[in-house]
Formats: C-alpha cells, sequence, structure tokens
C-alpha cells in the first residue's frame, strides 16, 4: 500500500515538472483591417466666365465677333453675375440682309451694344426661375418679355433653344433669334440720319444740289428708297458728274423724287405690295423672290426700317432711274 502512495506522488510530481517547463501560449494575433480608405473627393471642374464659355462653344462665333466690336469683353468678363440670352450663328445669320455687316461698322457702335446689352439681365436666373417670370429688366434699361406656350419658353419672339449653361460670373441661356429693343421714338428727320451716316455721302451731296433738303427735312411722313454710295458709283461714268451740274437740276430731281413714297411705309407692309407711287408721280413696282425685295426687278431692299422722325430709310444696292 505504501508502495502505490509513493508511485502516485511520483507520477504527480513529473507532471507538475513538465507542466512548468511547457512553453507559453502565444496570443493568435488580431486580422488586420480589410476596410478600404475614404475616396478622394473629386474637384469640381473650374468654370470660365461668359465670354470664353462663348468663345469656347463653336456656335457662337458671331456673338463674339459682335461682343468684340462693340467693346464688352471686359464688362462680360466681369464679376457680374449676369444672364446672357445668347443668339446662335444661325440666328444672327437670319437677320436681314446687311444688317449684321452695318451694326459691325464703327460708326454703329452704339446701336450694336445697345443690342448686345438688351440681350443681358443682371444677376443669375436659371431657367426654374426665368419660366416664373413674365418680364426682366436687361442691361440696356429696357424689359424682356418672357412667355412660356407649349413647353416652349420665349423671349419676345425668339426661343429658348439651351439653358443652364453655368459660367464663373452667370448662366447662359441659348436663342435662335437675335432680340433687337424696342425703337425709341426718333428725333432726327430722314436728312439728318443720312448725312450722319456715312453710306449717303453722295445721295446727300445730291439731295443739296437738288435743293431738296427743307423738303425731306419737313414733317412728312416719307419713305424713302435710298441708294448708297457704291450705288451711284455703279452709274455709267459721268452720269452723276453731269447730274449734279447746275443746268441738270430738274433731271436730279425727278431721279430723287422717283425714290421717295408718301408715308411711313415699313418694311412689313412694303412685302404685302406690287407697286408703289413716288412723290415724282411714278411708280415703283415691287417683287419678293426668295425672300428678298426688289424695286423694278433689280434693285435689291438691303436694309430695312432705319427710323427718322418724319418717316423711314430702305437702303437699296442701287439707283433708281424714272421711266422716259
Amino acid at each position: 500500500m505504501k508502495r502505490n502512495s509513493l508511485f502516485a506522488g511520483l507520477l504527480l510530481a513529473v507532471s507538475l515538472v513538465m507542466a512548468a517547463c511547457a512553453p507559453a501560449a502565444t496570443p493568435t494575433p488580431a486580422p488586420e483591417s480589410t476596410a478600404l480608405p475614404e475616396p478622394t473627393a473629386t474637384p469640381e471642374p473650374m468654370l470660365s466666365d461668359i465670354v470664353d464659355t462663348a468663345v469656347a462653344d463653336g456656335r457662337f462665333t458671331t456673338l463674339v465677333a459682335a461682343v468684340e466690336a462693340a467693346g464688352l469683353v471686359e464688362t462680360l468678363k466681369g464679376e457680374g453675375p449676369f444672364t446672357v440670352f445668347a443668339p446662335t450663328d444661325d440666328a444672327f445669320a437670319a437677320l436681314p440682309e446687311g444688317t449684321l455687316e452695318s451694326l459691325l461698322l464703327p460708326e454703329n457702335k452704339q446701336q450694336l451694344t445697345d443690342i448686345l446689352l438688351y440681350h443681358v439681365v443682371p444677376g443669375k436666373v436659371m431657367a426654374a426661375d426665368v419660366t416664373g417670370l413674365t418680364s426682366a429688366a436687361t442691361v440696356l434699361g429696357k424689359d424682356i418679355a418672357i412667355k412660356v406656350d407649349m413647353g416652349n419658353v420665349y423671349i419676345n419672339e425668339a426661343k429658348v433653344i439651351i439653358t443652364d449653361i453655368e459660367t464663373s460670373n452667370g448662366v447662359i441661356h441659348v436663342i435662335d433669334a437675335v432680340i433687337l429693343p424696342p425703337a425709341e421714338e426718333a428725333s432726327n428727320t430722314i436728312v439728318d440720319i443720312a448725312v450722319a451716316d456715312g453710306r449717303f455721302t453722295t445721295l446727300v451731296a445730291a439731295v443739296e444740289a437738288a435743293g431738296l433738303v427743307e423738303t425731306l427735312s419737313g414733317e412728312g411722313p416719307f419713305t424713302v428708297f435710298a441708294p448708297t454710295d457704291d450705288a451711284f458709283a455703279a452709274l455709267p461714268a459721268g452720269t452723276l458728274e453731269s447730274l449734279l451740274l447746275p443746268e441738270n437740276k430738274q433731271a436730279l430731281t425727278d431721279i430723287l423724287l422717283y425714290h421717295v413714297v408718301s408715308g411711313k411705309v415699313m418694311a412689313a407692309d412694303v412685302v404685302s405690295l406690287t407697286s408703289a407711287p413716288t412723290v415724282l408721280g411714278k411708280d415703283i413696282t415691287i417683287t419678293v423672290k426668295d425672300g428678298k425685295v426688289f424695286l423694278n426687278d433689280t434693285v435689291e431692299v438691303i436694309i430695312t426700317d432705319i427710323e427718322a422722325s418724319n418717316g423711314v430709310i430702305h437702303v437699296i444696292d442701287a439707283v433708281l432711274l424714272p421711266p422716259q
């Protein structure tokens, strides 16, 4: 019995020694986190100003040229904000023939500036706000009318075809026509306007030689189909010089009065006529071909509706000669 107890004690001692010599348990490391890093936010692209945006867009080359000619580049690159109703190149091309070329002349800079400023509204007016308006004051100081018809937005009669082109200093809405400011009450007579316009120096000289200045400065109203200097220059050699001689005053007077119609006949009315009696007492014929208006079949009306206090001027590309 003692022997068994001794053996059991020895076995217990050996077990304790082995336990003491066993290596300590190594803790299992926690798995590394597999969470993905937070994505870096993509910076918003830098917006260009109104002018640079228009330059970069191929639809506004004429508008950009007009802004440059009017000296408005710095203004429209300014802080703003501005809302620009921008006519496309096609919109400018739809103006009556010769109108754009005339507006780009240095002597017509103020008129061009007025037209461009009539397309600009102070502030940044997004499309959602435009549709809630019936009118808006332009930088020119004259209001544009705004209407919604069948889901389309119109500025005066121009349709808004693209909206909300955002820029660093405002917003651009694209329109399909050039909008023209309402005409102010004209204070200059037909003669005053012809004198001030560099295209009519020969016509003015002829009016003076014929003694018609007082007549065409009178109350009227008159409609004058005004030949340009180039039109007079295209007469056969020596014709103009002969007409300006004192002995040919009556012939010159007859030719000039053949360019004048009594009353104020605007372009919209001219196209509905087939003829018109002149102050000379002889008719001119009127025809419309391919959207162009011709007098006596061959003389084209190239610019219309230059309003005067005593009538209106339409510009023509040749001199009308009365029938013999």
